[in-house]
């Protein structure tokens, strides 16, 4: 496939670390393959029939260089103007690059996930997770690489989040702003 990922040593033990972590939770943590793919549009018409709620995942940053990990349900149309009252950033955000991505998360755009906090050593980026999603059962994400989805719990997604040391932030993006 052209957009998988390729895989080398580095990225198979950081996929053991995951994997290990999550055992070290009590995660069960199922991961199935699915297509590579680039496009929430692409994702969906790859997955089939696959259990759970699927989501998009951005990093974006504010004017003081704070980067934010935004996991939101794939439908949902994020307002860029003025996401930044809604987390607390600095002025309105823009999309960091992939180079961050890649230096923050250690993974590669395409595979941009909440699991990638378990390589943020320096805490650099704050995890931003859409309320909606909290009803889920099961919620669908990346384990590092584009070929496949592990499903998770909103609790166990949690738990991941505040193991690696972050405390999420939970937002209700349906919420009006004020005025």
């Amino acid at each position: 496939m052209k957009d998988a990922i390729p895989a080398n040593p580095t990225d198979e033990a950081a996929r053991a670390q995951l994997f290990a972590r999550f055992r070290d939770l009590g995660i069960a943590a199922p991961t199935v393959p699915y297509p590579a793919h680039r496009t929430v549009e692409e994702g969906k018409a790859l997955r089939g029939a696959m259990a759970g709620t699927f989501t998009k995942n951005l990093l974006v940053k504010d004017k003081k260089a704070r980067h934010f990990l935004l996991s939101f349900h794939e439908d949902r149309v994020i307002d860029l103007k003025t996401l930044h009252r809604r987390i607390g950033a600095k002025g309105q955000v823009g999309f960091a690059s992939a180079q961050r991505v890649q230096e923050y998360l250690d993974v590669r755009p395409g595979a941009l996930t909440p699991l990638g906090l378990i390589n943020d050593a320096t805490r650099a980026v704050t995890p931003v997770i859409d309320a909606s999603l909290m009803g889920a059962e099961q919620l669908n994400f990346h384990p590092l690489i584009n070929t496949e989805s592990t499903g998770l719990h909103p609790k166990e997604l949690l738990s991941f989040i505040l193991s690696c040391g972050q405390e999420p932030l939970i937002v209700d993006f349906d919420t009006p702003l004020p005025a």
